[in-house]
């Protein structure tokens, strides 16, 4: 009788579909963004809900990537 790896199952398909999830979240995000930038979409387009989370997402994001920052702007170097 084979061992069942502690990879298989439902929770491992569960984390590979939630790894698939973000990447698609963040590919509608993108899109929402093209989307915005040739004026194909109106943020007054969207729903209220869907609006104030893509804000959330945007404000996270923002913070994460500011938090990353390993040079600040002012450091000196020219």
């Amino acid at each position: 009788m084979a061992t069942k790896d502690a990879n298989d199952g439902p929770r491992k398909g569960q984390q590979d579909f939630s790894a698939l999830d973000d990447d698609f979240i963040r590919v509608l995000e993108d899109l929402v963004d093209a989307l915005l930038s040739n004026g194909t979409l109106r943020l007054t387009d969207l729903p209220p809900q869907a609006l104030e989370k893509l804000n959330r997402r945007k404000q996270v994001r923002e913070r994460l990537r500011n938090s990353l920052d390993l040079l600040p702007d002012d450091d000196g170097l020219i």
